[in-house]
């Protein structure tokens, strides 16, 4: 699935897949497992994949039910165990670091999956009918996992995605060269196989939109719209041409936009204004697409990057400069377009607290950079329509939906919310959890359950 990404540790590809495992490397891995009575591995699973039970069945050779497993509990296992940061949930539970290194089950589990398309074998079963019809709005890990769950239930579901193709964050946030399209398409036809309608290009918006979904005949709505407006600075500058947003840029570039940004970032330095993984992805980008150089500039120290520690690595040895503990106070232009940064490196009033009304400048520390491009990679926020999408839904003061944590209900009766919308940036796997949550608690909703 895909060609080589990676030589040394450095990106030859901006649109190529890392190769997964072959059946000799995934038995040999298997085989390292302690087989584990009470494994700490699968407690250490937000969506309860299962990893203890997958690799025991692998390790018995029983390939079939070890993919059983994975998509019985995990409907986009495939793309967790691609893009979820494993070094920090199941491997790190793993007891087999006490003795040698962690099991690695990402890649493990990603064998499994693509096996069993390999050969062809679709484990997920569907109950009978139920009459109930549920709305599903968003396409990302959220509205997928609720959506499987619901259908596999017998209930009829439709999902409403604004997009040309489903995925959301999954299509249009994550660079080709950790997850690309046919991979993506791929898993997200398991999810129609279960008899799941999804509806592109048609968008669930205006005045009462969602709740009007219960007056068309759906029983209940699952919302999971995700983050999709990126946040920007108010800083002199950022009008400039060639500034953009992580956000914008990524998708451009998974979007089939190659040559518009490639022009944007070929042979030029790059500022990117930021320290999460999501910072870190647009530079593996920029270095695909040919940069000069690439900046990332954070408010953190590199101990509190809030990117996971195998994105950073990978972005210093593809050559990228991380400029920690500074804040970039204007953007300068040439002839109306980004011509550099300048900053000034901080240091926290109070230890512990990364915002960045917490930093403080260091006088005599000024710097500034030489730039072509400017990306902002601070983060992202709800739709800004989301309020008048459901007027009868509570929000947050973030703007997140507000929801019963146990149920993941809303203020208001048959809405149910999950993922980014509802508790703020999160993995993917969390996001898949709570659609798994949600559709629990929507069939109880059906069977008239308080």
């Amino acid at each position: 699935m895909g060609k080589t990404l990676r030589k040394n540790n450095q990106l030859t590809s901006l649109f190529d897949m890392e190769e997964g495992y072959s059946l000799t490397q995934a038995v040999a891995e298997a085989d390292r497992c302690l087989l584990c009575h009470d494994a700490p591995c699968s407690a250490a699973c937000p969506a309860e994949t299962d990893p203890g039970k997958f690799i025991r069945k692998l390790r018995l050779r029983n390939l079939k039910g070890a993919v059983r497993t994975i998509k019985e509990n995990n409907i986009l296992g495939g793309i967790c165990a691609v893009v979820c940061p494993a070094g920090r949930l199941c491997e790190e539970k793993c007891s087999s670091t006490e003795i040698d290194r962690p099991i690695n089950i990402g890649k493990l589990q990603r064998f499994l999956v693509e096996y069993g398309w390999q050969i062809g074998f679709n484990p997920l079963l569907k109950k009978p009918a139920n009459g109930a019809k549920v709305a599903v709005v968003g396409s990302g890990p959220a509205g997928l996992a609720c959506a499987a769950a619901l259908s596999k239930e017998g209930c009829e579901v439709t999902v409403f995605e604004s997009a040309r193709k489903p995925g959301g964050v999954l299509r249009y946030g994550v660079p080709s060269f950790r997850l690309d399209g046919d991979f993506t398409d791929r898993e997200i036809k398991d999810v129609a196989a279960l008899g799941v309608k999804i509806e592109c290009g048609s968008p669930v918006k205006g005045r009462g939109a969602v709740e009007n979904l219960l007056k068309k005949g759906f029983k209940a709505v699952f919302v999971g719209a995700g983050l999709p407006a990126p946040y920007k600075l108010n800083i002199p500058g950022i009008n400039l041409k060639n500034v953009t947003t992580a956000t914008d840029f990524l998708k451009a570039a998974r979007a089939g936009n190659r040559e518009k940004i490639s022009r944007l970032v070929k042979n030029k330095n790059v500022a990117i204004i930021g320290g999460g993984s999501v910072a870190m992805d647009a530079a593996g980008t920029c270095k695909a697409l040919k940069a000069a150089k690439v900046y990332c500039i954070a408010l953190e120290s590199m101990r509190e990057l809030p990117a996971y520690k195998d994105d950073w690595l990978m972005a210093v040895d593809n050559g990228i400069i991380i400029k920690p503990q500074c804040r970039v106070r204007e953007i300068t232009g040439k002839g109306g377009a980004a011509a550099g940064v300048k900053g000034v490196e901080t240091v926290w009033k109070k230890p512990g607290s990364c915002l960045p009304s917490n930093a403080k400048d260091v006088p005599g520390t000024e710097f500034s950079l030489a730039a072509g491009a400017v990306i902002i990679a601070i983060g992202s926020g709800p739709d800004r329509g989301l309020a008048e999408m459901m007027p009868k839904v509570k929000l947050t003061g973030r703007g997140l939906i507000q929801v019963d944590k146990k149920t993941l209900a809303t203020s208001a009766k048959g809405i149910y919310a999950g993922g980014d919308a509802a508790r703020g940036p999160a993995l993917v796997v969390d996001s898949v959890a709570d659609g798994k949550k949600a559709a629990g608690s929507i069939i109880g909703f059906l069977k008239g359950a308080k």
